[in-house]
C-alpha cells in the first residue's frame, strides 16, 4: 500500500514510494482504463437510440428541438469539466470520480421512465455532470501516473477505452432496440455500467494527486518548468492562458471545440439523416458505432505516434481529414459510402483526440495542469452545444445536408488555425515537459 500522499518516501530506505511511469503504475492505470470504458458506455447507450426516440415516441419534428438533449448535455458537461479540474486540485481526484458516478446512477432510469421530452433533457443534464466529473478525473489521474515521457500513449489508451465502449454500446443498443424496442431494454445496459463503475471506483481506485505533486517537485529541481518561474497562477490566469493567450493551449482549445461540434452533428443528426434515407435501426446502429469504433481503436496508435513525431502534425492533419469525411457524408448517399465516411471521420478524430490532451499536459505546469485540462475540456465539450444548436438551426432553415457542409467548412478552418498558430509542444527526448507559458 502506498504511503500517505504527503510522505513520498518509504520509512526504511528514504526512496520515493510514489513513482511516475506507465510500468510503475500498471495496475492502477489498467483499472482506470477499465473505469473510463464504463464512462464511455454511459454515452454509448444514447448514440443510436435517443435521436430516434425523440421523433418516434415523443413526436419531435423540428431538428433544433430534437437536438436540445445534446445542447444541454454539452453545456453542463463543459461547465462540469471546468469545475472538475479545480475540485481535483483542491480535494483530490478520487472524491470527484466517486461523485460523478453517484450522479450518473439515475440517468438510465430517467431515460426509461421519461413521460415527456423534459425528462430526457433532465437526464442528459445529469449525464453531462457524470461525464464531466468521471471522464475529466480519469484523464487527470492517468496524466498524474505516467509522467511526461509517454503522455500521448497514455491518453491514447484512455480515449480508446472510452470511445471503444461508446462504439460497442451504440452497436449493442441498436441491436437491442431493433428486437425489443427503444425502451426500456437499451438503457438497462447503461444502468449496469453505472453500478459497476461506482463499485470499482469506490473499492479499487487509489488517489493520484501525490504523483502530480512529485512531478512538480522534480520540475522545480530540474529547472525545466517555466511555470515555476512565474509563480502561482490564479484561476483567471489559467483560464486566459488556456483559452486565448498561450498559442498552443488556445489552439488546442479551439480544435477541441470544433472536434466535438462534429461529434454533436454525428450524434444528433446523422441517425435522423440515415433514417430519412430508409435505413433500418440495425443499420443505423452499425453506422453510429463505426465512427466511434475507428475513433477508439485509432487512438491506441495515434497517442503513441504523437510521442514519436510530435503533437502538431497529427492535430492539423486530423482536423483536415475530418473536414473531408464530413463533406463526403453530404456528397454521397447509401449505406456503403456513409460507412466509408464514418470510418474516415473516426480516423481523423482518433488522430486529434488524445493528442490534444497530451499537448495540454505538455504545456501546463503540474501545479496547475488539472485546472488547465478543465478549461480545455470546457471549450471542447461546449462544442456539443454549439454543434447541436448550429446544426439544428441550419437544418431547420434549409436541410440536414446543408448543416453537414457548414460543419465541414468550420472544421477545415480549425485545421488551418492549428497550422498557423500552434507550435510543437513535445520533444521525443523530453524528461519533464516544459510549461511554455512564456511563449505567447
Amino acid at each position: 500500500m502506498m504511503a500517505a500522499l504527503g510522505d513520498r518516501r518509504t520509512p526504511k530506505t528514504g526512496e520515493p514510494s510514489i513513482r511516475l511511469g506507465l510500468a510503475e503504475n500498471a495496475g492502477q492505470f489498467t483499472l482506470l482504463v477499465a473505469v473510463n470504458a464504463l464512462v464511455g458506455g454511459m454515452i454509448g447507450q444514447e448514440r443510436a437510440v435517443l435521436p430516434l426516440l425523440a421523433t418516434e415516441e415523443f413526436g419531435l419534428t423540428a431538428y433544433t428541438a430534437t437536438l436540445t438533449f445534446i445542447a444541454v448535455f454539452g453545456v453542463v458537461k463543459a461547465i462540469t469539466n471546468y469545475a472538475a479540474g479545480t475540485l481535483a486540485d483542491r480535494y483530490g481526484r478520487r472524491p470527484v470520480l466517486l461523485a460523478g458516478w453517484l450522479l450518473g446512477l439515475p440517468v438510465p432510469l430517467l431515460l426509461i421512465w421519461a413521460p415527456s421530452w423534459g425528462w430526457v433533457i433532465a437526464a442528459n443534464a445529469l449525464l453531462g455532470v457524470n461525464q464531466g466529473l468521471t471522464w475529466s478525473t480519469t484523464v487527470i489521474m492517468k496524466i498524474d501516473l505516467v509522467g511526461p515521457s509517454r503522455r500521448g500513449f497514455a491518453m491514447g489508451l484512455n480515449e480508446a477505452a472510452g470511445y471503444g465502449a461508446v462504439a460497442v454500446t451504440a452497436l449493442a443498443t441498436g441491436w437491442i432496440a431493433e428486437r425489443w424496442g427503444l425502451r426500456p431494454a437499451p438503457f438497462l445496459l447503461g444502468l449496469g455500467y453505472a453500478v459497476v463503475g461506482l463499485g470499482l471506483s469506490a473499492v479499487l481506485v487509489a488517489e493520484t494527486k501525490g504523483h502530480a505533486e512529485l512531478e512538480a517537485v522534480d520540475a522545480v529541481r530540474s529547472d525545466t518548468a517555466a511555470g515555476t518561474a512565474i509563480g502561482p497562477l490564479s484561476g483567471r490566469e489559467i483560464f486566459m492562458l488556456t483559452s486565448f493567450r498561450e498559442r498552443a493551449l488556445s489552439s488546442c482549445s479551439q480544435a477541441g471545440l470544433v472536434n466535438n461540434l462534429n461529434d454533436g452533428l454525428a450524434w444528433g443528426l446523422f441517425p435522423v439523416y440515415f433514417a430519412q434515407a430508409g435505413l433500418s435501426i440495425g443499420r443505423i446502429g452499425v453506422l453510429a458505432a463505426s465512427y466511434p469504433a475507428v475513433w477508439g481503436v485509432g487512438q491506441l496508435f495515434a497517442g503513441g505516434l504523437s510521442d514519436r513525431i510530435g503533437r502538431k502534425p497529427l492535430i492539423a492533419a486530423g482536423m483536415l481529414i475530418q473536414a473531408l469525411a464530413i463533406s463526403a457524408m453530404a456528397a454521397f448517399e447509401g449505406f456503403g459510402p456513409w460507412l466509408a465516411g464514418a470510418v474516415v471521420l473516426g480516423a481523423g478524430t482518433a488522430m486529434v483526440y488524445p493528442t490534444l490532451l497530451a499537448a495540454i499536459g505538455d504545456v501546463a505546469h503540474p501545479s496547475w495542469r488539472a485546472r488547465s485540462v478543465g478549461v480545455y475540456r470546457l471549450w471542447r465539450d461546449a462544442g456539443f452545444a454549439v454543434g447541436a444548436i448550429v446544426a439544428g438551426l441550419i437544418a431547420d432553415a434549409t436541410s440536414i445536408r446543408s448543416a453537414i457542409l457548414v460543419v465541414a467548412a468550420v472544421t477545415f478552418v480549425s485545421g488551418v488555425v492549428v497550422i498557423v498558430r500552434m507550435y510543437e509542444t513535445h520533444s521525443p527526448d523530453v524528461a519533464v515537459a516544459p510549461a511554455r507559458t512564456h511563449d505567447l
